[in-house]
This record gives structure tokens, C-alpha cells and sequence, in this order.
């Protein structure tokens, strides 16, 4: 299949309104006072910054099909939910801390707020295997925000595990890098009773576990790919779970089947 039957514009009356809808509510977020701090990074930044973009404007046409979401951190600010839920977001993921010591300072309003318009909502932890063990910080996500409840409302916490500040690996082995996963995983699910979600992209993950260690029976995956598919699947997993395919005018996500099996997964 061509590019141009695997892209489609947004074209027509609804879809042009969703995205306008978009672009308002996106350049008209606060502007959050933490968004610099050296300990606050943005899902996905890294993987854009190595891996790079597809077409602005253009949707995988297999995304049509699915659940729609989105994700936001502290650099959206006061989100207007009611905007997304009319433009057809079904669900979201809010940043909610990030190692052990960055709070989303907007995590009540986001994620509250989310919820509170009928999106189902899971929140996520930016990984910092560079600054404390994967349990402590499991620990420390769970302690803020991070929790999950079988309300049929909330989805389990993600795990961000991306491209490092400083160090592509955070100075770590790929079976260092693996062990550091395990712990995090293991320790949010004795904490929670659910399996975190495993948000990265596959070129980021063959180079830093190298392909060692085995997540796909116990953990979804979250893969980002800014491109007309997803692409090839990092290590053993047979199908992702959700697929961030852009992040114009924000991050745009998609859930891989029916809302029925949204609420599944939301209810454990």
C-alpha cells in the first residue's frame, strides 16, 4: 500500500471542526511554571528528537477505526477536557511525576478534569533509571497520582521509559536496563494488583535492553511511532495496546480495538 492511501487528510466539516477545536484548546493552555525544570520532561519529546516526525496534519488511516485519546503533561496546563470530549478523545494519560522528586503541578485539574467529562483516565510516570531504583519510584508514583481503582474508569499507571537527558541508557547495561524495568513492573503491580502499561518506542528499546528480557505477557504496550503505522513492535510483543502516532497540535494517541475493551482494561 502507497503513503498516500495509508495517510489521509482531515477533510470534511466534523473532522475540521475536531481539529480547530485542538489547536484552540492546545495554544490556549496555561503556561505551567515548572515546564523548564531539568526534572520535568514531556512523553515523547525524545523519541521525536531521534526518530522524527511524519507529516504534519495527516492520520494513519488505521487509527480511523479505533479509540481516540490523548496524553498531557504539565505543559498543558489547565486543560479544557469539555473541547477534547466534543473533538472525540475517549480517553487520556496525565503525566503525574517523574524519578522520585517531580509532581505535575496540574495533575488534579488534568486528571480530575479528564474524568469528570467521561474520558476513562490512567496517569504515567516519566522513568529516571539514571536517579533511583525502578521499585522506588513505582513507589513513589503510586504515592502520587499513580494508583489505579477498579471503577471501570481508570486505566493502569504507564511507564515512560525513554531516551535519557544526558545518556541515551542512563549509564546502564541493557540487562541493568531490563532489571530496572522488572523492578518498577514488579513493584507497581504488588502495590496496585495491575501490570503498569510500557510506554517507549522500539529503536529506543533495542538499543538499550537489547532485545533481552520478555515484558509482552504481563505488560501492554504504548508504542510511539509518528509515521503512517506502527511499525515493527519492540521486543516480543505480538501487538501494541496504544499508539501515540503524533503529537500535533498535541500528543494523539489510539487504543488498538473497541471502547468495550477500553473498559476492560480499566476494570482489571
Amino acid at each position: 500500500m502507497t503513503a498516500p492511501r495509508r495517510w489521509r487528510r482531515l477533510l470534511g466539516a466534523a473532522v475540521a471542526v475536531s481539529t480547530s477545536l485542538l489547536v484552540v484548546t492546545a495554544t490556549g493552555a496555561s503556561a505551567s511554571p515548572d515546564q523548564d525544570a531539568s526534572d520535568n520532561h514531556e512523553m515523547g519529546a525524545a523519541i521525536r528528537a531521534h526518530d522524527g516526525v511524519g507529516p504534519a496534519g495527516l492520520l494513519p488511516a488505521s487509527v480511523d477505526a479505533s479509540v481516540p485519546g490523548i496524553d498531557v503533561s504539565s505543559y498543558q496546563g489547565n486543560v479544557n477536557w469539555a473541547s477534547y470530549w466534543s473533538a472525540g478523545k475517549k480517553f487520556a494519560y496525565v503525566k503525574a511525576t517523574e524519578g522520585t522528586g517531580y509532581q505535575n503541578a496540574y495533575f488534579s485539574q488534568q486528571y480530575t478534569g479528564s474524568y469528570n467529562v467521561g474520558m476513562i483516565r490512567g496517569a504515567y510516570h516519566y522513568g529516571r533509571p539514571d536517579t533511583s531504583s525502578g521499585a522506588a519510584q513505582a513507589d513513589y508514583f503510586v504515592a502520587h497520582g499513580g494508583g489505579w481503582s477498579k471503577d471501570g474508569k481508570t486505566l493502569p499507571g504507564t511507564l515512560d521509559i525513554e531516551w535519557g537527558p544526558d545518556n541515551a541508557c542512563y549509564g546502564k547495561t541493557p540487562a541493568q536496563m531490563v532489571a530496572w524495568i522488572k523492578a518498577f513492573s514488579d513493584e507497581y503491580h504488588a502495590k496496585t494488583t495491575r501490570w503498569p502499561v510500557i510506554y517507549t518506542a522500539t529503536s529506543w528499546w533495542s538499543q538499550c535492553t537489547g532485545n533481552t528480557g520478555d515484558f509482552s505477557s504481563t505488560n501492554p504496550l504504548w508504542v510511539a511511532r509518528y509515521a503512517s503505522s506502527a511499525g515493527t513492535l519492540p521486543y516480543n510483543w505480538g501487538f501494541y495496546t496504544f499508539w501515540q502516532y503524533s503529537s500535533s497540535p498535541i500528543d494523539q494517541d489510539s487504543f488498538s480495538a473497541d471502547i468495550s475493551r477500553l473498559k476492560v482494561l480499566a476494570t482489571g
